[in-house]
């Protein structure tokens, strides 16, 4: 049986209320009021990052060295000429000897991802692939994509072993029709008219979708326990279930009201979302859209309990929050706007690629080494033990940090170095098991922080040399996700 074997994901610690950013701007378009918060990236984060956070959880007590490959979905790539999906292995500690790439293009790539990691998996060109899918889109401010779009990220392995829920049955559509757009080089989502969207190509893109794997899988829509799909608009989205003939206890809540809209990664968060809830022999169905749309069919087995609560899945993120409560900084975050970053901020020396290249498992998997005669474990690597009573020479293996408990040894609070959210924080982290080192602190503030507080790593963002067109990467430290 080949389908799902586990399960990640991610939603950034902030979220902003909708009614704040209707404060700010509705005065521009008072048609754009909506209800309820959406989860914002921090200024550090990406989809990239984004991605690797979802991995990590998905991974959870896994062997990394069974992954054969890795597809990752997003219409906001960093890079329009650098693959996205390496980078992402490079952190989560892949092995070399794998198939990457990046599917991109239309917010249906995330589905599309996954069928396509689901026909390597039953071809036997791979035993296990990890699907990845984020997006952090950005809209105009005043628009109503401002308010609606939402940030995170889902992951997913696929194996053909210790299934969690088989794939059943898969149908897809595709159409060019034009509801958003973004052409090389712009920011900011483009849309046109909702009402023809809504019409056209939500309630029979969908229906279409949907219908078709049912007819193929010989399935009645009433033994589906969990249907999930994107819409932008609550009340056509009732309208498509009532129109299926399904009750609403059926359908899997699209998150709109406390995440938002989060592109390709939606339908995998949906369905993450509806497999932390779901038992053995639930069918549960997902749809993904966008010029087109791709319905999937999955079964749930017994397999599912034993990771159930392993994952910090939705609801964890979801009760880990953080209210931001100035829209300026949401919109400083996102670089929509223009600000003073003086001398310090704007001065970034150049990256030099080859040493990226030479230090690319210290740097981006964060991983250091670990003596093989005394054990003592250290970052970055090196070549002498540190340990004084043992001073070994040569005798290392790799030690991945990324995964280890942490907690904060001292820390400081600079007003004078630029950030984007001041003060700019760092501090020496104290490793579980043994090693330190420096590193600077995020979604946290002075006041939370304090000597012994337990932390944890994430991949994020550490600078943007917008002249050389280099987004660099590294680990920084956060309170630990309880």
């Amino acid at each position: 049986m080949v389908g799902i074997t586990s399960y990640g994901a991610y939603i950034p610690k902030y979220r902003i209320n909708r009614g704040l950013i209707y404060q700010s701007m509705g005065w521009l378009n008072p048609a754009t009021m909506m209800g309820g918060e959406k989860a914002v990236a921090h200024f550090d984060e990406d989809s990239i990052t984004m991605a690797v956070a979802a991995g990590i959880d998905c991974l959870t007590g896994m062997d990394r060295k069974e992954i054969d490959g890795i597809y990752f979905a997003t219409t906001t790539a960093p890079y329009k000429e650098r693959q996205s999906a390496e980078i992402i292995a490079t952190a989560i500690n892949l092995r070399s000897d794998i198939r990457t790439a990046d599917l991109t293009d239309s917010v249906k790539s995330g589905t599309t991802a996954l069928i396509s990691a689901f026909d390597a998996i039953k071809a036997g060109s791979a035993k296990n692939l990890i699907v990845c899918a984020a997006d952090c889109r950005t809209g105009k401010p005043g628009s109503a994509q401002e308010e609606i779009f939402g940030d995170g990220a889902a992951s997913l392995t696929i194996g053909d072993s210790g299934v969690i829920a088989g794939i059943e049955g898969s149908h897809s559509v595709s159409y060019d029709f034009v509801d958003h757009w973004r052409a090389d080089g712009e920011v900011f989502d483009r849309q046109w008219e909702d009402r023809f969207i809504r019409d056209i190509a939500y309630r029979n893109f969908i229906i279409e979708a949907v219908s078709g794997l049912a007819k193929k899988c010989n399935l009645d829509v009433k033994d589906i326990s969990k249907l999930a799909y994107p819409c932008l608009y609550a009340g056509d989205h009732k309208k498509i279930a009532k129109q299926l003939g399904l009750d609403p206890a059926q359908i899997q809540d699209p998150l709109l009201n406390n995440v938002g809209y989060t592109g390709t990664s939606n339908p995998l968060l949906l369905l993450v979302g509806a497999l932390e809830d779901a038992k053995a022999g639930d069918n549960i169905v997902i749809v993904g859209f966008g010029n087109g749309s791709d319905a999937l069919l999955f079964k749930v087995t017994d397999e599912i309990e034993k990771i159930k609560g392993n994952r910090r899945g939705i609801k964890k993120h979801l009760a880990s929050r953080r209210e931001l409560t100035s829209y300026e900084k949401f919109v400083s975050f996102r670089n929509a706007i223009p600000i003073e970053k003086g001398i310090r901020g704007e001065i970034i020396a150049p990256t030099a690629l080859s040493e990226l290249w030479r230090s690319r498992k210290e740097i981006l998997g964060l991983v250091g080494s670990k003596c093989l005669k005394c054990g003592t474990p250290q970052f970055p690597a090196q070549r002498i033990c540190v340990n004084p009573d043992c001073k070994e020479m040569d005798q290392m293996e790799d030690y991945p940090f990324s995964d280890k408990k942490a907690v904060l040894f001292t820390y400081t609070g600079d007003m004078l170095a630029f950030s984007m959210n001041p003060p700019a924080m760092y501090g020496m982290v104290d490793f579980e098991g043994g090693g330190r080192y420096w590193f600077d602190i995020t979604d946290a503030d002075m006041e939370s922080c304090k000597v012994d507080m337990s932390v944890e790593m994430s991949f994020r963002k550490k600078y943007i040399d917008v002249k050389s067109g280099i987004h660099g990467y590294f680990w920084k430290v956060i309170p630990v996700i309880e």
